[in-house]
């Protein structure tokens, strides 16, 4: 019996340990997620007078979140580097020019932010889903660094200027040109800048001086032709060499321009013909006039200095082109006259063996050719060509009252100096169809005059002109 006591109080010991295990334990949570806090920078743009500011954004779903935000901080910052166009400057002068003004305000910006010097990052903060950087520039180094450029600038403008000046005294004016050109695009990024430079010891506004002398370059081409009109006739063929003479005045001196580049067009059979050509040198450039036009309302050849060949492939079009597009552009228009052939028409014409006179084919042509120029004359002997005119007719058959004729048709023009036929042709069994073997022969003519418009005479006047 006293052996059953300390079972019983394991018992009970056991059962009181299994309820406590099934208590509550107390747990302590965890602290909420807070959300990164916005810097100052970020909530409110930063105001200093000692520093340019730039605050750039991008969004973290890019891969080039950085890059980016850096680009853009560097166009703001960029946006706050005001530039006012100064009163003397090349922009100022150009600003009525609406086409060059579009052209450059993208540009200038664009380079404008790739050119910054000196800027330093300040911070960068991101969360989640953005990510943001802040970049300063020191306004004194800004205008330091841009001070050392614009005497680089003008130190190198006005050495390409002078040589520029000194290759015109050469009278080699695309030479000139290229180095004007250069000079100017040496001060791009101060156009809108006060640029007051020596030169022959005046003090003058450097990229408007170089400008000027620029216009004055191309303005002051002269071209002139030789002859002064560009005359086709049979007795050419058709075809002529035109000299074209370009030449400028340097010093009070005619000189010859060699290499020039020169664009011409006039209108061609085929459409407008244009090309290129250089001049020689003696300053003469030869073009051959041929397969122009003559039908065309007042021909001419026009002859225009071609001032995108004067730019070097190595200049940047995009400052280039606009400048060049500002500049006066020489012009040389040459009328081109047409003088057509004087025919001489020898005809024998008959239906049926009874002649025709007018009813036949020779009167409409002879009214083809004159609505074309062509000069019938009544002497052989004052013609260029001689048209040798046959026709004749003969019977077909007769069915049910309606009577068949046929109509066989020759020509041949001759050059009359030479006597070497210059085109032939016609047309054999032309079908007229009437109530009798006469009116038959004379419906055959009709059909010869329209085969004669509509299919002859194409051949004839490109065989002849």
């Amino acid at each position: 019996m006293m052996m059953a006591r300390p079972l019983l109080l394991l018992v009970v010991v056991a059962v009181l340990s299994s309820c406590g295990a099934r208590r509550p334990v107390a747990t302590t949570p965890p602290p909420a997620e807070v959300a990164p806090q916005r810097p100052s920078w970020v909530q409110s743009r930063p105001v200093t007078g000692s520093y340019y500011v730039g605050i750039g954004l991008c969004p973290k779903a890019r891969p080039d979140f950085i890059e980016v935000a850096k680009k853009n901080a560097l166009n703001d910052l960029a946006s706050e580097i005001s530039v006012k166009v100064e009163g003397n400057s090349l922009l100022h002068t150009l600003d009525t020019r609406s086409a060059f003004k579009e052209d450059f305000s993208s540009t200038i910006d664009t380079r404008t932010s790739e050119q910054l010097e000196g800027y330093e990052l300040v911070d960068s903060w991101e969360n989640g889903a953005e990510y943001w950087t802040y970049y300063r520039l020191d306004k004194a180094e800004h205008a330091r660094i841009k001070a050392e450029r614009k005497q680089r600038a003008i130190a190198q403008a006005t050495d390409l200027h002078a040589r520029s000046r000194q290759s015109l005294a050469a009278g080699d004016l695309r030479a000139a040109f290229d180095l004007d050109l250069r000079a100017l695009i040496a001060m791009k990024d101060h156009w809108g800048e006060n640029d007051e430079a020596m030169i022959d010891g005046r003090s003058v506004p450097l990229a408007n001086t170089i400008f000027t002398d620029l216009q004055s370059l191309t303005g002051g081409v002269r071209l002139s032709a030789l002859p002064e009109r560009c005359e086709l006739s049979y007795a050419n063929h058709f075809q002529r060499e035109m000299l074209v003479r370009a030449h400028s005045t340097v010093g009070g001196r005619a000189r010859e321009l060699n290499q020039l580049p020169l664009h011409l067009s006039f209108p061609g059979v085929d459409g407008p013909v244009t090309g290129t050509r250089n001049t020689d040198p003696e300053g003469v450039a030869r073009i051959i006039i041929q397969r122009a036009d003559l039908g065309a309302r007042a021909p001419e050849l026009l002859v225009r200095l071609d001032l995108e060949a004067l730019v070097s492939k190595d200049l940047d079009p995009a400052f280039a082109r606009p400048l060049i597009g500002s500049l006066t552009v020489p012009e040389l228009h040459v009328p081109i006259d047409r003088v057509m052939p004087k025919v001489h028409f020898t005809v024998s014409e008959s239906n049926l063996g009874v002649p025709v006179q007018d009813a036949g084919v020779a009167a409409g042509i002879k009214e083809e050719l004159t609505g074309r120029g062509f000069r019938a004359v009544d002497r052989a002997a004052d013609a260029d060509l001689l048209l040798d005119l046959k026709a004749t007719t003969r019977e077909g058959a007769e069915s049910n009252g309606f009577f068949t004729a046929f109509l066989d048709l020759n020509f041949t023009f001759r050059d009359r100096r030479t006597q070497e036929v210059v085109y032939q042709g016609g047309r054999q069994g032309l079908k007229g169809i009437q109530l009798s073997y006469a009116k038959a022969g004379l419906d055959a003519y009709k059909k010869a005059a329209r085969a004669f418009h509509d299919e002859l005479l194409p051949a004839m006047l490109n065989a002849l002109l």
